[in-house]
């Protein structure tokens, strides 16, 4: 698996759209500066083209929302929930450190509602699944900085069982199990982002742990309200990436087995 993190993570750093349009311009300047005027103008009308397409316009919403609407929010049912298991990612561990409080991106509702969960089915086991790390950082440091944000929303940190070998969402679905060794019929519910949903569905499904789809952190309004424009082309092309990004990783997993369906549904 170390191979494929460290692919996977050099091609994503070229790959995704908001670099890749930039790359894509300074190859432009490129060729004008050598000579090839007629390629250098192609090279910047498709950069700017591009950044105007998934910066500004409704597409990075409509990218976005199958993703969202794939698996339904989880209702409660009266029955009752052994596990509950938050996937990280809604941490930022080196502010966390650095500051000594609690830092959380824009991931960071999957906390709140992995709290709310945890209050409203206190008999139930919790479990933190390590987000995909970046180079050179350690579980530890991981766990450190979940851990403030977590006790903050009111989590007795000695509920929580914390998988921290884990660097990505097939890591998540093969060390989870492996540590939690789920009875056959218990019911885990599994919170993460809407959109990363069917990746991670996929993943666990792959391992054989049944789990029961709890998405958060939607980032669109609704299947309804999709072609609204964005006021700044930062933020459309930030939902453009987060969009591509799991498109992509979600044909590169079934490709190579870690999942078990191209687009996992209910």
């Amino acid at each position: 698996m170390d191979d494929f993190f460290t692919l996977s993570r050099i091609f994503w750093s070229l790959a995704v759209p908001s670099n890749l349009l930039i790359f894509i311009a300074v190859l432009g300047l490129a060729f004008v500066a050598t000579g090839s005027r007629r390629l250098g103008l192609a090279c910047l009308s498709i950069a700017v083209v591009g950044q105007v397409l998934t910066g500004l316009t409704p597409l990075p919403n409509h990218i976005v929302s199958p993703l969202e609407e794939r698996f339904p929010p989880f209702v409660p049912d009266g029955r009752p929930v052994d596990g509950i298991l938050l996937l990280g990612g809604a941490e930022v561990d080196a502010v966390a450190l650095s500051r000594r409080l609690p830092a959380v991106n824009d991931a960071g509702e999957r906390v709140i509602v992995f709290a709310a969960l945890a209050r409203q089915y206190p008999e139930a086991a919790l479990v933190y699944a390590g987000a995909a790390q970046a180079f050179g950082e350690s579980g530890a440091t991981e766990v450190a900085a979940v851990g403030s944000a977590l006790v903050d929303v009111g989590i007795d940190l000695k509920r929580v069982r914390f998988e921290t070998r884990s660097r990505n969402t097939a890591e998540n679905a093969t060390f989870a199990k492996a540590m939690i060794n789920p009875a056959p019929g218990s019911r885990w519910l599994l919170v993460t982002s809407a959109f990363h949903m069917p990746r991670a569905m996929g993943c666990f499904r792959a391992v054989d742990f049944p789990v029961i789809a709890t998405p958060v952190d939607y980032r669109t309004i609704g299947p309804d309200a999709l072609n609204g424009s964005f006021a700044r082309a930062a933020e459309g092309q930030d939902l453009t990436d987060v969009g591509m990004k799991e498109w992509v990783g979600l044909a590169v997993y079934y490709l190579t087995g870690r999942t078990n369906a191209l687009f996992p549904a209910p």
